[in-house]
């Protein structure tokens, strides 16, 4: 199968020299991607540029990406979107991007570097397009796959998102984690969670063992 992996952190630029960004490492896409290409599936992995793991990519096509909308344009691109049976979504891309830059007198900075001299700056955030809503009519012959990481409410709050981005935007199915489900990840449809994974080793096989079903 032609396999479709993102993975990694996304950033905004605040300026030509600083970003906004998350702790996303990559590792999670890397380990699966290598996973598949074992398997003999021919897998294309969208890493985030600024992503920290070191692992070494196992006969893996690699495509780097930098903004939300980088990563966009170069998926709009890809030759082959109408031959992908599978599409994971595990980026964490920004949900922010600079509207503004303000200086110490309410003024707007248009400088490419911003002078460390400024007393105060404020930066104004919009929020930035949610790629996950477009995948849909991108990749239509795909099984699309998403991912939610969620810090706060209960574990039942968590898979109800999970279900909730599967119906807004017509994905398949959904891996959430973080603080607010616990330890590990779940794997939900639709209707809710559909199976737990006790860690990243487990998921990856899960995953891999979808695609046969």
């Amino acid at each position: 199968m032609n396999i479709v992996i993102t993975c990694g952190p996304g950033f905004e630029p605040i300026d030509d020299v600083r970003r906004i960004t998350n702790f996303s490492t990559g590792e999670l896409g890397i380990l699966f991607a290598n996973r598949l290409a074992r398997d003999g599936h021919d897998v294309t992995l969208f890493k985030g540029v600024a992503a920290t793991c070191p692992l070494a990519l196992e006969r893996v096509t690699l495509v780097p990406f930098t903004t939300n909308d980088d990563l966009r344009a170069k998926l709009t691109t890809l030759p082959v979107r109408e031959n992908v049976s599978a599409f994971f979504h595990a980026a964490a891309l920004a949900d922010f991007k600079i509207s503004k830059r303000l200086d110490t007198a309410g003024r707007e900075i248009e400088l490419s570097k911003i002078p460390s001299t400024i007393a105060k700056l404020q930066l104004v955030l919009e929020p930035a397009r949610k790629l996950i809503s477009e995948l849909r009519a991108l990749f239509p012959q795909s099984r699309i796959f998403g991912w939610k990481y969620e810090l706060t409410g209960t574990r039942d709050e968590a898979i109800a998102k999970a279900a909730q981005q599967i119906r807004a935007n017509r994905t398949d199915a959904c891996v959430v984690n973080g603080k607010a489900y616990g330890d590990g990840f779940g794997f939900c449809d639709a209707r809710g969670l559909h199976r737990h994974l006790g860690d990243k080793a487990l998921l990856c096989d899960f995953l891999a063992s979808e695609l046969k079903a």
